[in-house]
C-alpha cells in the first residue's frame, strides 16, 4: 500500500509541474498584455532597418549551404553537451562508459568525415 502511495505521489508532482508549466506562461503573457501601454501608430508597424526606411523586400533567399553548416554546428554543439557530464563523472562511470563514449565520438567522426567528403563544410 505504501508503494502505491509513492507512485501516486510521483504522478501528482509531475501533474503539478505540468500545470505550472502551462499556467505560468499564460498568466505572464496575459498580465503583460493587460499592463502594457497600448498606443498604436503607423510608425510602429513599419520594419526597422538600423534607423533607415525599408527599401527592399524582406524575403531574401539564402544559399542552402548556410543552413547545412548551421545544422552541422548544432550537431557538434550537442556533442559537447553530451561529453561534458561524462568527463566530469568519468571516475564513477568506469570502463563501460569509456567504451560507450568512444563509440559515440567515433560515430560523430564518421559523420564529420562524410560531411567533409560531401563538401558540406565549404563556405564557397
Amino acid at each position: 500500500m505504501d508503494l502505491l502511495n509513492l507512485y501516486q505521489n510521483n504522478y501528482l508532482i509531475v501533474f503539478v509541474f505540468l500545470c505550472l508549466g502551462v499556467l505560468l506562461p499564460i498568466v505572464a503573457l496575459t498580465l503583460g498584455r493587460l499592463l502594457r501601454p497600448y498606443k498604436p501608430s503607423a510608425e510602429k508597424y513599419t520594419t526597422y532597418e538600423s534607423g533607415l526606411d525599408p527599401f527592399h523586400d524582406a524575403r531574401v533567399q539564402f544559399n542552402v549551404r548556410y543552413y547545412i553548416f548551421a545544422l552541422m554546428f548544432v550537431v557538434f554543439d550537442v556533442e559537447t553537451v553530451f561529453l561534458y557530464p561524462w568527463a566530469v563523472a568519468y571516475e564513477k562511470l568506469g570502463i563501460f562508459a569509456l567504451i560507450e563514449m568512444s563509440i559515440f565520438v567515433i560515430m560523430l567522426l564518421i559523420g564529420l568525415i562524410y560531411a567533409w567528403k560531401k563538401k558540406v563544410l565549404k563556405w564557397i
